[in-house]
C-alpha cells in the first residue's frame, strides 16, 4: 500500500528532577549540599532513510516519544540523559506543522535529520545553588518538560521524469517496458491508484528515475477523480513525459486530452505549465486514422514541445524516446551546473 500523508503526534523527554541531598559520611567533618541535577530528557529526530519509499510504517505507528532524564541523586550524581526517538522517513518528505500548516524541513537526500522536538533540560540540584554566602541551600529545581507536537508528513516523490497523460494513456505499459517496475496494466480507467517508480538502466552506471503518475481528469487540480492527491508528486520532476492515446479504440479526441492535462498541470502549480515537457503519442500500433496522430503533432509543434510516436507493445519508437530523455537530462544537469558555478 502506497501511503504519501500521514499526521503523527510526537513527545521528547521531561528532564529528569534535580534533588535536595547533603553530605552525611562520617569522615567528612563539614558536609554540604550534594544533590546532583536531573538529566536531560531525549530529543526526537526524523531522519531521511533510502530503505523507505512511503509513509505506511508511521500510519499505524503514529505516536513517538522520547525518553526522559533521570532524576539526580545525592553524592553529586548527576541523572542520566534520555535516549532519543528517531523516525525514519522517506527522501522526499516534507514536514508540516499540523496546526499552523508551515512548513519545517524537506528531506531531499538521504541521511538528513531533522530535530523535530528538544528534550528538556534537567533541573539543577541544591549543590548547584551553593555559594559562599547561601552554604545549605534547601531547593532543586524541578526537570522541564520536552516539546510536544503534531506534525503533518506528506510525501514528494523524488524522480527525473514525471508520466502523465488520462486514464489509459498508456503510463504503467510504457514504465513496465523501459524499467524493471511492475504496475497493474489493465483496459479499464484508473487500473494505477499509487504512483510507481522505475529505474531506467542506461549502460555504463547511468540511470534515470521514472514516475507514474495516476491517471488524471478535468478537474483533478480541485479534486476531480483521483484529484490533486498525486499531483504533488509531478512538483519533483526535472521534466515531464505527456502521453496521450491516439489508438482508433479511444473514442476521445487527442487534442483535447493533451490541453486538458496541462490546464490541470498549470492549475495545480503554475510552474508545471513551464517544465519541460515532451510530448508521447501512444498506442500507434493501434491507429487507424493518421489525423489523429498529425492533429497532435502539429499542436505540440505549435507549443514548441518535442514530439513521439510509440507503441509499447511492439516496441516501435520506444528506445528513441529512452535516449532522448536520457540527453534531455543531462542536458538540465550541465544547465544547471552551469547555473551554480560562480
Amino acid at each position: 500500500m502506497f501511503i504519501d500523508r500521514v499526521k503523527i503526534k510526537i513527545k521528547a523527554g521531561d528532564g529528569g528532577n534535580g534533588v535536595t541531598a547533603f553530605r552525611r559520611e562520617k569522615f567528612v567533618p563539614r558536609g554540604g549540599p550534594s544533590g546532583g541535577d536531573g538529566g536531560h530528557g531525549g530529543d526526537v529526530w526524523l531522519e531521511a532513510d533510502e530503505g523507505y519509499n512511503t509513509l505506511l510504517h508511521l500510519r499505524y505507528n503514529p505516536e513517538h516519544k522520547a525518553d526522559r532524564g533521570s532524576h539526580g541523586e545525592g553524592s553529586n550524581r548527576f541523572g542520566k540523559h534520555g535516549e532519543d526517538a528517531v523516525v525514519k522517513v522517506p527522501v522526499g518528505t516534507q514536514v508540516f506543522d499540523a496546526e499552523s500548516g508551515d512548513l519545517k524541513f524537506d528531506f531531499t537526500e538521504a541521511g538528513q535529520r531533522y530535530l523535530a522536538a528538544k528534550g528538556g533540560k534537567g533541573g539543577w540540584g541544591n549543590a548547584h545553588f551553593a555559594t559562599p554566602t547561601r552554604r545549605a541551600p534547601k531547593f532543586h529545581y524541578q526537570g522541564r518538560p520536552g516539546d510536544e507536537r503534531e506534525l503533518q508528513l506528506e510525501l514528494k516523490l523524488i524522480a527525473d521524469v514525471g508520466l502523465v497523460g488520462f486514464p489509459n494513456a498508456g503510463k504503467s505499459t510504457l514504465i513496465s517496458v523501459i524499467s524493471a517496475a511492475k504496475p497493474k496494466i489493465a483496459d479499464y480507467p484508473f487500473t494505477t491508484l499509487e504512483p510507481n517508480l522505475g529505474v531506467v538502466d542506461m549502460g555504463d552506471y547511468k540511470t534515470f528515475v521514472v514516475a507514474d503518475i495516476p491517471g488524471l481528469i478535468e478537474g483533478a487540480s480541485e479534486g476531480a477523480g483521483l484529484g490533486d492527491r498525486f499531483l504533488r508528486h509531478v512538483e519533483r520532476t526535472k521534466f515531464i513525459l505527456h502521453l496521450v492515446d491516439v489508438s482508433s479504440f479511444s473514442d476521445r479526441d487527442p487534442v483535447e486530452d493533451y490541453k486538458i492535462i496541462n490546464r490541470e498541470l498549470a492549475a495545480y502549480n503554475e510552474d508545471l505549465a513551464h517544465r519541460p515537457q515532451v510530448v508521447v503519442a501512444t498506442k500507434i500500433d493501434s491507429l487507424d486514422d493518421p489525423e489523429r496522430l498529425e492533429s497532435l503533432k502539429k499542436q505540440a509543434k505549435k507549443d514548441r514541445k518535442r514530439f513521439f510516436a510509440i507503441s509499447s507493445v511492439t516496441n516501435t519508437g520506444v528506445k528513441e524516446l529512452v535516449f532522448e530523455v536520457a540527453r534531455l537530462l543531462t542536458e538540465l544537469d550541465s544547465e544547471k551546473s552551469e547555473a551554480v558555478s560562480p
